[in-house]
């Protein structure tokens, strides 16, 4: 079924089919929160939010963009609130980081893959919030430049300096650890 039938289904009240969308996006819009708060847990909430948000407010989706465009809008937002919220109580939260890895091979190879894999997760989580979410639209969801303006609301000229920024902050933080 397609993107835009699915979203008509929904629309007409079939909640099933919005359990489709959920397990199309839940994982990059966690990563997306994730980038953004920094904080597993936060995360969670933030990609449960963005969800309910999305699907109060399917009705003003106009398929004028990628759904994907427009829902990954909703979850930045909502991350971006969230860390608002936080600073107007002064809540400080503990940093949590689990990565999953399954189904790797116990060769060399994988070994060396997973090592890699972690050393450029972790380099990416010690950039800025904004760095990590756009290296993160960019490299692992590939989206295009203007597609991520219309994520985050930067402006392309914004977007390319950070993301520049990103990728040298990324060299320097892997030079030593990936030799």
């Amino acid at each position: 079924m397609s993107e835009k039938q699915l979203i008509k289904d929904i629309l007409t009240g079939n909640t099933q089919a919005f359990g489709s969308l959920v397990d199309a996006y839940q994982d990059m819009a966690f990563t997306i929160a994730y980038r953004v708060c920094k904080n597993r847990l936060d995360a969670e909430d933030i990609t449960q939010n963005a969800f309910v948000k999305a699907y109060k407010n399917l009705h003003t989706f106009r398929f004028t963009s990628k759904f994907s465009s427009w829902f990954y809008r909703i979850v930045y937002n909502t991350a971006l609130t969230h860390i608002q919220q936080q600073k107007e109580v002064n809540i400080s939260t503990e940093e949590q980081r689990i990565e999953n890895y399954t189904d790797l091979d116990s060769t060399d190879s994988a070994l060396i893959n997973k090592d890699q894999h972690l050393a450029i997760l972790d380099a990416i989580h010690q950039l800025p919030g904004d760095e990590a979410t756009i290296i993160t639209l960019y490299y692992i969801e590939e989206k295009s430049i203007k597609e991520i303006e219309k994520i985050t609301s930067l402006s392309l000229s914004n977007i390319k300096i950070k993301l520049y920024r990103a990728r040298k902050r990324l060299a320097e933080l892997l030079e030593n650890t990936l030799k």
